[in-house]
């Protein structure tokens, strides 16, 4: 852990943490927050400002304000939980574990933070998918082994064992994009991306995004356009945004009609980078606008089938968002098509201090 010294004055207040509780500091588990009168910060470990603890050099949650209050107050140490939300939208938040108590010289007041949020909904998600993995699994694992005994059974019909491998490679790819999926969603959930997270400009990602889709969209005859606002940045973790920014580009694709196009733009509206992909497709109907980001749903079960659509694919854009503080919109109308947004964070030069 980078620990910041943030020097108060010097001239009315000169002390200086001991170098031993500067090396504790320093190799414990979790985030650190040292405080003087007027709870100004003298130390903080390099996570407090990614965890949005402290903006423009002030505590900037009221739960924990009122924490190192009562501590400063009773002298005694304070043990508690609070909620940090990700970004300035969406719905992730940090669920941190606290433990405030004062210093026996001076006026400080030692704040350890522990983010319990990961451990705890990885274990959740982990229990559910279980289940969820093991029924998706048995419908092309079943029908390799249905068509396996009828390629057997027709092996004296070679047209017949033609048309039943050519669905077993059908089945076996389905298989492995369902696979690949699970463990793209796996890797999602079981990481942070905003605690290795890089300066992204948003051209790259969406260029990236969309060449990784060009083979998919000359089968189908559809011309992916883009149409950026320059000089865009956000914040997080490059592989997850295009993965995701991907995910919408070839759902857009797999549900347009042949020779249509797939528009991807770019802009800014109050400091949250959009990136919306819009298709001239089925649409999607209105009870099922609330459930598409599920894991494993399907608005159409035999057009996924058709595309081989995994189920996943949304709730990976759902995941990537929620982990970078942002969150995913959707606008449909049947017969006419749908448009994702992607909402990102602005990526600003604070964080690349963090």
């Amino acid at each position: 852990m980078r620990l910041k010294r943030r020097v108060i004055d010097e001239a009315t207040d000169p002390r200086l943490l001991p170098e031993m509780l500067i090396k504790t500091l320093d190799n414990i588990d979790g985030d650190a927050l040292v405080l003087a009168p007027g709870e100004q910060p003298v130390f903080s470990s390099s996570g407090i400002e990614r965890l949005g603890i402290l903006k423009d050099g002030r505590i900037d949650s009221p739960e924990l304000l009122a924490a190192i209050r009562v501590v400063r107050r009773t002298n005694t140490k304070h043990t508690g939980r609070i909620d940090i939300p990700r970004g300035p939208i969406g719905e992730g938040i940090h669920e941190l574990t606290v433990n405030v108590f004062p210093l026996t010289e001076g006026d400080l007041v030692i704040v350890l933070i522990s983010d319990e949020s990961e451990a705890q909904r990885v274990h959740e998600i982990r229990r559910d998918f279980v289940a969820n993995i093991s029924h998706e699994l048995k419908t092309p694992i079943g029908a390799l082994s249905l068509l396996s005994e009828a390629v057997l059974g027709a092996k004296d019909e070679p047209e017949a064992v033609t048309m039943f491998a050519t669905r077993m490679q059908s089945e076996s790819r389905r298989l492995t994009d369902l696979v690949q999926e699970i463990i793209n969603l796996s890797r999602i959930q079981d990481s942070d991306p905003l605690q290795v997270a890089d300066e992204i400009e948003v051209g790259y990602l969406v260029k990236e995004a969309i060449d990784q889709s060009q083979i998919n969209a000359e089968n189908r005859h559809i011309t992916v356009t883009f149409q950026e606002e320059k000089d865009l940045s956000v914040w997080g973790d490059r592989d997850q945004l295009t993965m995701a920014t991907q995910n919408l580009i070839d759902n857009a694709i797999n549900y347009s009609p042949e020779y249509t196009k797939v528009a991807v733009t770019s802009k800014v509206v109050d400091g949250i980078v959009e990136i919306s992909v819009t298709d001239q497709g089925i649409g999607i109907p209105e009870s099922d606008l609330l459930r598409i980001f599920e894991r494993f749903y399907r608005v159409d079960p035999a057009r996924s089938r058709q595309t081989g659509g995994t189920g996943l694919g949304l709730s990976i854009v759902k995941h990537v968002a929620s982990k970078h503080g942002g969150d995913v919109k959707v606008w449909s109308a049947e017969n006419i098509g749908s448009t994702f947004t992607l909402l990102l964070p602005i990526y600003n030069n604070q964080a690349e201090a963090n």
